[in-house]
């Protein structure tokens, strides 16, 4: 009977053998493509709701207004609006000139432990890129390998505060200028390392997802399509450093997520109390200070944030200093109605 069997195996036909080789093959493929979904299933279940209305981000105390209320030198409308700013829950941006590689790590734990005992969420945006802001006024940015390791102490960071909520605001305008510099392909491999690196537990990711006055939705729908992120992120924040009418944001955000499946949004509102001043977006005059966070939402917008601290210049441009430096005039200005 032995032999029987035997003599039956030799004269199985190669071609057989040959398709149950792809069919083992095709089963290993298909079971590893299983198992990544349910890591990302896994993250999504762990975590805690995502941002919604009533969202409080944390007050950093070591923000560029807190900083610039303890200074000198400020007249008393200055140091007022400095005081007032910086008691306003804002996104921290993490950018590697100001905390570095062996920095990072120790910044976001100090910013995760304020937001543990202040019972907040944390915000931070992450700006860093490789050829950050294609070489206009926020230029910079850090070469390939050291982006990925900046990315990965941030991630680290994060997932050693597993207890806090962790928003991450990543890349602003790195999508959204593709199409005027560079290549969607390049900036995708480098939002793909950011995003292994800082993906877990409790961490929602936002991508740059421009604003209303700058790409039509279908437009900004194939640059996010292209980067093949859309299954590893929450959703995308809009109107990040510029001042567009909430309302035109909202509408925006609905029609990019009708065209991505039901992507979500978060909009930034900090400096868009005046609505837009036409197309300037550089340190355009006249502008105020926004809907406080967790003002607004729905089932597409999580929420609003404060993402851009007011009172930091977009760049040296209608009288401002470089970009991301304290104005002490454009904080006045901004908040004149506040104060």
């Amino acid at each position: 009977m032995r032999r029987r069997i035997t003599e039956r195996a030799r004269r199985i036909p190669r071609s057989v053998l040959a398709i149950g080789a792809v069919v083992v093959v095709v089963a290993l493929v298909v079971g590893i493509a299983v198992v990544g979904n349910l890591v990302t299933t896994l993250f999504r279940t762990l975590a805690a709701a995502p941002p919604a209305v009533d969202t409080k981000i944390v007050v950093a105390d070591e923000s560029k207004a807190a900083q610039a209320a303890r200074g000198d030198g400020a007249d008393a409308d200055q140091t007022a609006a400095a005081q007032w700013l910086a008691a306003q829950p804002t996104t921290y941006w993490l950018t590697p000139e100001i905390d570095p590689i062996d920095e990072v790590w120790d910044r976001v734990a100090h910013l995760a432990a304020e937001a543990r005992e202040q019972k907040a969420t944390l915000s931070v945006a992450v700006y860093g890129l490789p050829d950050r802001d294609c070489g206009n006024h926020s230029a910079g940015g850090l070469d390939p390998d050291s982006y990925r390791e900046w990315t990965a102490r941030i991630g680290d960071a994060l997932a050693n505060a597993s207890d806090v909520r962790k928003i991450v605001i990543l890349e602003p305008d790195s999508i959204a200028l593709a199409s005027s510099c560079g290549s969607i392909e390049d900036r995708a491999g480098y939002l793909r390392t950011a995003v292994d690196g800082i993906r877990g537990i409790d961490t929602w990711i936002y991508l740059d997802g421009g604003h209303s006055a700058w790409h039509p939705p279908a437009e900004m729908a194939g640059l996010l399509r292209a980067t093949g992120l859309l299954s590893d992120v929450r959703g995308v924040a809009l109107n990040v450093s510029n001042y567009q009418d909430t309302a035109a944001e909202f509408d925006y955000a609905h029609a990019l997520s009708d065209q991505l499946g039901g992507l979500h949004a978060v909009i930034d509102t900090s400096r868009n109390g005046a609505g837009p001043a036409g197309s300037e977006w550089c340190n355009p005059s006249g502008r105020l200070v926004g809907s406080p966070g967790g003002t607004y939402g729905d089932g597409v917008v999580d929420t609003n944030l404060w993402i851009k601290p007011p009172g930091e210049s977009d760049g040296s441009c209608n009288g401002g200093p470089d970009a991301g430096t304290w104005w002490p005039d454009a904080a006045v200005e901004l908040t004149r109605e506040q104060r």
